[in-house]
């Protein structure tokens, strides 16, 4: 008998419904990413008063874990590549359920923001990872479509009811029963990759050695880029948004000049180059900048233009909110009609056509503005899918979890910069203080113009990157 055990074969699954355990897992891991920073928001107010934090502490308990959790994803998932995605992937849930349980233990604010560090570490860890394992777990790419559109779904409901369950529990419960909520969610996630997903194969990695000098590069510019437009929205033209700006720019011109030269880069830029990867890279941006920008000028206007109360302005958003929760149906349908390019080009297309909408016709009453959230959403929704199944379609099979890393990068560089964007026409147009509960007529007209040459700067860019991708895409086909 021979002494060599023989290799352990494990079947790709033909469904959804076979796959459901390892599916369960790996939503938990996104839930976790979008019902995170939505339940938390709500309780900024009463964290404020128990921990006696100032208003710069508050916005660092929120911001520290968005730009570790931005600044670490592509050297987190170039280490998932090397070592394993399954194995980084628990070892990061385990990190955010002790993270979470941490929470307990809070009394001042700077543990907090402490605490917030190490979830956004678990955070770069776990979320790429989520996205690779689901699009390695099956072979086809209409079931991997489907896949990505579930565990979607399960984030989408997440966020959508963060704030509600956020208020809910603070009338019966502490604050941080809203972070150990993640416990639970870690445990789920870590019974159902254990169990549903098999152990990484080697051959399916690579043993490149780790550029660090690209990581550090690369992180340092995608942080730098992520502080740059909250210090544009608080400071406005001073000098300072500027300064970090330019050094965000000079870290990335130094991590590509880097990443050319380098024997065994972090990212190739000749991968990144390849027509499906930089279209679904550059339709992910647009979707991204387009939201996080439309959603900033939205809420700014209903609530201090229209005087409608953040109860009401919050249910003005509603229909970006069902498009989102319900356009999981017709993901699917839609793709399988007219195939994963021209779904990719169709919803960025109308990305761009609903901030047109807003800049154009949004002051003219809410009906518009209603149309404009309802396209945007409705474009994101599907480009979000198709974007980065695209993404890892064109990176070989060793990349996939820094290629999930890249597109979530994308969207959260692109995020921070359509606010940089609004926020700085904002200052430039608008003259004394936004936040005064009564303007004067000019106030009124520089707020409703600033908000149109806002909106029109915003959609051109998105135009050019969606153009620029549909390029990229025709000659991927």
């Amino acid at each position: 008998m021979s002494s060599q055990l023989a290799p352990i074969v494990v079947r790709e699954p033909r469904s959804l419904r076979e796959a459901w355990v390892a599916l369960a897992g790996l939503a938990a891991v996104f839930l976790f990413e979008m019902l995170d920073n939505s339940i938390l928001n709500v309780a900024l107010p009463t964290i404020g008063r128990e921990l006696h934090a100032s208003t710069t502490s508050l916005q660092w308990a929120t911001g520290a874990y968005a730009v570790v959790f931005g600044g670490l994803m592509l050297a987190a998932g170039a280490i998932a590549d090397r070592f394993g995605r399954r194995r980084i992937m628990l070892i990061g849930l385990v990190l955010l359920g002790l993270a979470s349980l941490a929470t307990a233990f809070v009394t001042t604010a700077e543990q907090l923001i402490a605490v917030r560090v190490a979830m956004g570490i678990a955070a770069a860890m776990t979320t790429p990872g989520s996205m690779a394992l689901a699009f390695r777990l099956f072979g086809d790419d209409g079931l991997r479509l489907r896949a990505l559109n579930l565990i979607s779904t399960v984030g989408m409901v997440g966020l959508a009811i963060g704030p509600t369950t956020g208020g809910f529990v603070l009338a019966i419960a502490p604050w941080q029963v809203l972070l150990l909520v993640n416990v639970p969610i870690a445990v789920l996630a870590i019974i159902g990759i254990r169990t549903g997903i098999a152990a990484d194969d080697p051959l399916e990695l690579h043993r490149d050695p780790l550029d660090v000098a690209g990581a550090l590069l690369g992180t340092a510019a995608i942080v730098l880029a992520l502080i740059a437009p909250t210090l544009f929205v608080n400071q406005g033209e001073a000098w300072i948004p500027w300064a970090v700006t330019a050094a965000a720019a000079a870290s990335a011109i130094t991590y590509y000049l880097r990443e050319r030269s380098a024997r065994y880069p972090l990212l190739d830029p000749k991968l990144v180059a390849h027509p499906l990867v930089s279209s679904g890279l550059a339709f992910k941006a647009a979707s991204a900048l387009a939201v996080a920008g439309l959603s900033y000028l939205v809420t700014l206007q209903l609530q201090l233009d229209w005087g409608w109360s953040p109860a009401l302005a919050a249910i003005g958003m509603l229909p970006q909110v069902i498009v989102l929760l319900a356009g999981s149906a017709f993901v699917n349908p839609f793709v399988k009609l007219v195939g994963l390019e021209w779904a990719a080009r169709l919803s960025a297309t109308a990305v761009v056509l609903g901030l047109a909408v807003y800049a154009v016709l949004g002051r003219f009453g809410y009906p518009w503005i209603a149309a404009a959230l309802v396209l945007v959403a409705a474009g994101m929704r599907v480009v979000g899918l198709v974007a980065g199944t695209n993404v890892l379609r064109g990176l070989p099979e060793n990349r996939t979890t820094i290629g999930a890393a890249l597109v979530d990068t994308a969207g959260e560089v692109t995020s921070g910069a359509g606010i940089a964007i609004t926020g700085t026409i904002l200052a430039a147009l608008f003259t004394g203080s936004i936040a005064t509960s009564h303007w004067s007529a000019e106030q009124t007209s520089q707020f409703r113009e600033a908000v149109m040459v806002a909106g029109l700067t915003i959609t051109a860019v998105a135009a050019a990157l969606v153009a620029w991708g549909i390029l990229r895409s025709r000659k991927a086909a």
